[in-house]
C-alpha cells in the first residue's frame, strides 16, 4: 500500500496547516543527518511537506518521477551533457526564485521557511531567522544567490563547471555579515567545482576547498592535441577573514586575513595577513602579499614540504621564492612573521644586520616571534 504524504508525516489527513508544519519540523529534527538520522527518510519527509503545501496528497509514483525528471536513457557523452545542462538550468532558475523569496521576507523583516531545488538532486531548505540570519540546509548545486545578511549553511557547495552558461555557475554573495559552513570538517561539507563565494563586509568560515582542472580535446580540432581547462573555485572577503581547511587543485583565495591549512596544486592566495598552519605548500602555489602585510608558516617541523619554488609576490612587482626565506631561517619550527617591508628591502636589511652584528642576523623590529 502506498503511503500518503500525511502518513509520511505521521498525521491525520484532517490536519491543519499548522499541524502539518509542526509535524514536519518535529520529524526534520528527528531524522536530520546532522543528528544521525536516515538521509532517505529525511528526503521523503521534506518532499511530503512540500507536496502537502500545494495540496498534493500522495508522493509521485516511479512513473511520475521518471516523466517529471530531466533524465534521459541516452548514456552517451552528449546525452549525459544534455541531461546535466538541463538540470543545471532548472536548479539555477530555482535559485532565482529562492533569492526573490528571501529578499521579500528580509524586506518585511519576518521569519519564513521554504524548500527549493531539484527532486532529482535533492532539495534545499531556506529558513530566515528572527536574527535576519539565513539558514540553508542541503547541497547547493548551481545558480546565483545573493543575500543581504549572514548565511549559515549545512551542506556542500559545487558548481556545473561544464556549462557554457554563466548564470548556471554557482555564485553565492553575502553583502553584509558572515558566510559559514557549520561544522564543515566534522560533517565533510566541501566547496568544489569552480563555485564562487563573495562576502562584501564579513568573514568566510568553511572547510576544505577544491577547484577543477581537466584535459580536453583541442578546440581547433588539431589531431593528437589537447588543452588544459581550469575552473577556479574562488573565495573572496576583501574586508574580512577567510578561514578554511585544505585548499586543493585550482583555487583562488582573497581576503584581508587568510587562515589556511595545506595548499596543494595551482593555488593563488591574496591577502594582507596570510597564516599557513599546515605542513604542505606545493611549487605552483603563489602568494600575493598586500602593502604593510605579513605572511607566516606555522609548520613545527623542518618546513621540508613547503616547496622552495613557491613564490611570494608584492604589490610593487617584487617577488621572492620560499627557498630564500628558508635560508633566512624564517620557515620551520613554528616560523616567524615575514613582513612586506622585509621582503621589499631584504638585501639592505641583511647587509645592515651583518654589518651591525658580525655576520649574525638580528632582524629586530622586522620579525616578531
Amino acid at each position: 500500500m502506498v503511503k500518503s504524504n500525511y502518513d509520511i508525516l505521521r498525521i491525520s489527513d484532517k490536519s491543519s496547516k499548522k499541524e502539518i508544519r509542526e509535524a514536519y519540523r518535529k520529524l526534520v529534527l528527528q531524522f536530520h543527518t546532522d543528528r544521525g538520522g536516515d538521509d532517505e527518510q529525511f528526503k521523503k519527509i521534506k518532499l511530503a511537506y512540500e507536496d502537502l503545501k500545494t495540496g498534493k496528497k500522495y508522493p509521485d509514483t516511479p512513473e511520475e518521477q521518471k516523466r517529471n525528471s530531466k533524465f534521459y536513457a541516452d548514456d552517451s557523452d552528449s546525452g549525459k551533457r544534455r541531461r546535466n545542462l538541463l538540470l543545471s538550468h532548472d536548479i539555477a532558475q530555482e535559485m532565482k526564485v529562492a533569492q526573490e523569496w528571501t529578499a521579500a521576507i528580509n524586506r518585511s523583516n519576518i521569519t519564513g521557511i521554504r524548500l527549493f531545488g531539484s527532486r532529482e538532486l535533492g532539495q534545499i531548505e531556506f529558513e530566515r531567522k528572527h536574527t535576519k540570519t539565513l539558514e540553508i540546509k542541503g547541497k547547493f548545486w548551481a545558480g546565483h544567490f545573493k543575500y543581504d545578511n549572514p548565511i549559515n549553511m549545512r551542506g556542500s557547495i559545487t558548481s556545473p563547471y561544464f556549462s557554457p552558461f554563466e548564470d548556471h555557475k554557482t555564485r553565492i554573495e553575502v553583502t553584509k555579515g558572515n558566510f559559514r559552513l557549520i561544522d564543515s570538517l566534522k560533517n565533510n561539507y566541501n566547496i568544489d567545482g569552480g563555485a564562487k563565494i563573495i562576502v562584501g563586509n564579513g568573514d568566510i568560515d568553511v572547510g576544505n576547498v577544491r577547484g577543477k582542472r581537466q584535459t580536453v580535446q583541442d578546440p581547433e580540432g588539431r589531431v593528437g592535441m589537447s588543452v588544459l581547462q581550469e575552473y577556479f573555485t574562488e573565495l573572496k572577503a576583501p574586508n574580512g577573514k577567510i578561514i578554511t581547511g585544505n585548499v586543493i587543485d585550482t583555487v583562488k583565495l582573497e581576503a584581508d586575513t587568510i587562515v589556511v591549512h595545506n595548499l596543494v596544486d595551482n593555488i593563488k592566495v591574496t591577502g594582507k595577513n596570510i597564516l599557513v598552519y599546515g605542513t604542505k605548500v606545493t611549487h605552483d602555489v603563489e602568494f600575493f602579499l598586500k602593502k604593510d602585510g605579513k605572511i607566516r608558516f606555522y609548520d613545527q617541523g623542518s618546513g621540508f614540504d613547503i616547496s622552495d619554488d613557491s613564490v611570494v609576490n608584492l604589490e610593487n612587482g617584487k617577488k621572492i621564492k620560499i627557498r630564500d626565506l628558508k635560508r633566512d631561517k624564517l620557515i620551520s619550527l613554528g616560523g616567524k612573521d615575514i613582513t612586506y617591508d622585509y621582503i621589499d628591502d631584504r638585501e639592505n636589511i641583511k647587509k645592515s644586520a651583518k654589518k651591525n652584528s658580525g655576520n649574525k642576523f638580528s632582524f629586530g623590529k622586522v620579525f616578531r616571534k
